[in-house]
């Protein structure tokens, strides 16, 4: 017997619909490419998305065919997703912060028939189209008065495609099921692989990012999302944000500590997204001015642990609340978060410190298990490391043009992450599978130990490796980038982590680097870091 009950599609132009309907003057503001603050809001953002769809159609566009933008987090961006997705078509989110080979390897995967770009990427893609025969025009997100000289071919300005349509335009319409929205990995390791989310997962992960115990966005915050609207969706907030009536402010193209603490400060930010390497910028900013917040309550942290440095300084130099999370593109993101239960959060601060450093617990419509090499479930004791592993209505069942299976016999997606999981449900990521120190036959978790070694003053960034041992197969070593006028101490470094991880974890040496890679999405680069350092010894005494 079945429900009797409306059959209502999770389609994503259902979202901006309600934002129009329902919130349809709340703002959206961005700080332009061109340099001013541009305000709008989503009644405006749904008549310009509308007719940014007649054009999509008078071009041929249909159902399926893939739709890239390459963008900076601004309200233009907005309108190109739900114009793209409203119509059918896949949305396929460009990240710049990939190698140019890499960016025109999957704009060819992809088969992308139009391009819409920021004046930023231009040159960049001056040097990838050439290589790219499926991309049949490029629209660049500002007016024909901006639009530069280039060598780009059939190049428009976003304001006339618009200018030239109609806001009449039938959205919707078709299978929930339906591609939505094309991301692709990284490419750490191999060419970089599509995950293609579909309306009814996005539909469902703006539920789950609506909810209080995730984001719980409402019409009285102020979100600035600075995870970029190119990776993973920018954690789900332009969807969920129109959804719960929420006033968006989006950075643009600049996300250093000055330009975002004025826009904190000036549009009244109650609550911001990003990865830790961005928070670590306006700490920085912010203690060398003598700054506070006078609005900014919450921040959501992600894409890589978050140093417990972090954390203390911004509770308690700052009276901000850090929630940290986990997840990745096959999640939609939204993997764990981490907020404290009563038992917890009535703690002293210092003996909440164990949890809030860890990723958290899995939301509603998200299963996670720990299994060992062999596939059996490991103990949920904090202290046994398993490979991490997730399925639901928003996890990856498999990936764009890709016939090979990425599920397990029960259905669960190997996430590439070694965890644990505490008796309390919290999960933390102790390593990449592939980062991994295996030293003796037991594993050692670098991001824990890299947590703690950047908290040292002198430190800006942290990494560790391991590095070949002739008894004990690997070996941590501790490489650090310092801040400007600082000179290496080892001694003092390694007496920073004496007491805080185990003493066989303590790296064998300490290295001084001018510069730590970091990947497309922030995180570390362990491979190229590998690369670097090939060459190197352990020392004898080692």
């Amino acid at each position: 017997m079945l429900g009797l009950m409306q059959d209502w599609p999770l389609t994503v132009d259902k979202i901006i619909d309600h934002a129009r309907n329902w919130h349809g003057d709340r703002e959206v503001v961005t700080r332009s490419v061109e340099g001013p603050i541009v305000r709008t809001t989503y009644a405006a953002i749904h008549e310009r998305a509308k007719r940014l769809s007649n054009a999509l159609k008078a071009w041929g566009i249909e159902p399926g065919d893939r739709v890239a933008t390459l963008a900076w987090n601004s309200a233009n961006h907005m309108e190109t997703w739900y114009g793209i997705m409203g119509i059918g078509a896949v949305c396929h989110t460009l990240n710049p912060r990939l190698f140019p080979e890499q960016l025109g390897w999957i704009i060819n995967h992809a088969e992308d028939r139009v391009v819409f770009t920021d004046l930023t990427f231009l040159p960049l893609l001056e040097a990838v189209l050439p290589h790219c025969p499926t991309v049949e025009r490029v629209v660049v997100l500002t007016d024909a008065a901006h639009l530069p000289q280039t060598k780009i071919p059939s190049l428009q300005d976003y304001e006339s495609v618009l200018a030239g349509q109609s806001a009449d335009c039938a959205w919707g319409g078709f299978d929930e099921n339906t591609a939505c929205g094309l991301c692709y990995t990284s490419g750490t390791t191999g060419n970089p692989k599509g995950v293609l989310y579909s309306h009814r997962s996005n539909f469902l992960h703006t539920f789950m990012a609506m909810t209080a115990t995730v984001m719980g966005a409402t019409p009285s915050e102020v979100i600035l999302p600075v995870v970029p609207m190119f990776h993973a969706n920018a954690w789900g907030i332009a969807f969920a944000g129109p959804a719960s009536g929420t006033k968006l402010v989006m950075p643009g193209a600049r996300m250093d500590g000055a330009a975002l603490y004025e826009l904190i400060e000036g549009e009244g930010v109650t609550f911001s997204a990003a990865v830790p390497t961005v928070w670590q910028g306006l700490f920085a900013h912010m203690k060398a001015n003598d700054l506070r917040f006078s609005t900014l309550k919450r921040v959501l942290i992600g894409g890589s642990a978050c140093p417990e440095s972090l954390i203390r300084g911004f509770q308690q130099d700052f009276g901000v609340e850090v929630t940290h999370a986990w997840g990745m593109t096959e999640t939609s993101p939204i993997g764990t978060i981490g907020h404290l239960p009563p038992e917890i959060a009535g703690l002293p601060y210092d003996e909440q410190m164990k949890w809030r450093t860890k990723q958290g617990v899995p939301p509603l419509g998200v299963e996670l298990a720990l299994k060992d090499e062999a596939g059996q479930p490991v103990a949920h004791d904090g202290e046994t490391f398993g490979r991490l592993m997730v399925r639901g209505p928003i996890v990856a069942a498999g990936y764009f043009k890709s016939d090979a299976s990425i599920l397990d016999d029960q259905g669960f997606f190997d996430t590439g992450d070694i965890a644990t999981v505490d008796p309390q449900g919290f999960m933390q990521i102790t390593d990449r599978a592939k980062d991994v120190i295996k030293s003796g036959g037991e594993w050692i978790s670098s991001i824990e130990i890299e947590n703690i070694a950047v908290g040292h003053p002198k430190v800006e960034l942290a990494a560790v490796i391991g590095a070949p041992h002739a008894k004990w197969d690997e070996r941590p070593v501790l490489i650090i980038k310092l801040k400007p006028g600082e000179t290496l101490n080892k001694a003092e470094h390694l007496d920073h982590l004496r007491g805080r991880i185990a003493k066989w974890w303590m790296p064998d040496d300490v290295v001084q680097a001018e510069d730590i890679p970091l990947g497309a999405t922030g995180k570390i680069d362990k491979k190229l870091l590998r690369e670097r350092m090939k060459d190197y010894r352990l020392p004898e005494s080692a």
